[in-house]
């Protein structure tokens, strides 16, 4: 018995110590929220919750409670201290967002709904960090002040890109994409596709192309004015560089997921919303092949 209290002395001597290790009032100051601590999981988390904006699902008028709250939560480790969260924007929110997270240090691990027929649509990004607990606390509020900087300059989410309107006619000139990617793209109707393997394994199987392991661009409008939207494939090491390559020019991320499990190596799809002149899109997403490792990637089958 004497043995049992004393391990059990010594577990809790050093949950104490591992909390006290974390200066909440810092990070409280930092976040310029007020958090709360975890005692059983040694954690400590703030909470934003999102009352700023009306938000109904269905119709119905939805509470902050109900699943509407920003949120990131410090823990001490070895070196220092890790941050993980999940935050609540709106669509013109997104990208300002994952830009301050993206340059203050902060990995962006997912972007994805969690409801069906809401008014304005709500995304959620997670959010990941190691490091010293007051630069991570700091990068949090750079997110969340990126955040308030877009409601400030529009007290509503944008229903928009803002963009100019497309051409009513397709008609992309396919050469000049061609030439650039190195390969004949899948032309229709003024449109041009081009879609590239990512060899990975699955269950012991190969899997590639046209089994979804792939990345792909689209292309829409006129040579001038363009839409292009895809879908990058990337392991779990080249998401963040890749992101930063395409946000810092002008690329919109929509969404990011996984579309498969059990695969090696772990594969991650983010998908992407860009506009401009067809050729200078085309450049700006086959410029990021080359970025961490993706200069692999295959020919289209």
């Amino acid at each position: 018995m004497n043995k049992i209290l004393i391990v059990c002395a010594v577990s809790c001597a050093t949950l104490a110590s591992a909390s006290a290790a974390l200066d909440t009032n810092k990070i409280d100051e930092l976040t310029g929220l007020n958090g709360k601590p975890n005692e059983k999981e040694n954690t400590y988390k703030v909470t934003w919750p999102r009352t700023d904006i009306k938000v109904s699902v269905d119709g119905w008028r939805m509470p902050a409670f109900m699943g509407l709250g920003t949120w990131a939560t410090f823990s001490e480790t070895k070196d220092g201290a890790m941050v993980m969260g999940d935050t609540v924007l709106f669509e013109d929110e997104v990208n300002a967002a994952l830009m301050a997270a993206l340059d203050n240090g902060l990995n962006v691990t997912a972007l994805h709904n969690h409801f069906f027929f809401e008014k304005p649509r709500v995304f959620f990004m997670h959010i990941e960090g190691e490091g010293n607990a007051e630069q991570l606390a700091g990068a949090v509020k750079k997110v969340y002040d990126a955040v308030k900087q877009v409601r400030s300059a529009n007290a509503q989410p944008k229903e928009s890109f803002g963009e100019k309107s497309m051409p009513e006619k397709n008609s992309i000139n396919v050469a000049p994409l061609n030439e650039l990617f190195g390969t004949q793209g899948d032309a229709k109707d003024g449109m041009v596709k081009f879609t590239f393997g990512r060899p990975a394994t699955m269950h012991g199987l190969k899997i590639d192309n046209t089994m979804g392991v792939n990345t792909w661009a689209a292309f829409a409008g006129s040579d001038d004015n363009a839409v292009v939207d895809g879908d990058f494939a990337v392991t779990e090491d080249e998401l963040q560089a890749v992101l930063k390559a395409l946000v810092k020019q002008k690329i919109q991320i929509v969404a990011i997921h996984q579309h498969m499990t059990h695969e090696q190596p772990r594969m991650m799809f983010f998908h992407y919303w860009g506009r401009g002149a067809a050729k200078d899109l085309a450049s700006t997403i086959k410029s990021v092949f080359s970025v961490a490792d993706l200069q692999q990637v295959s020919s289209p089958r």
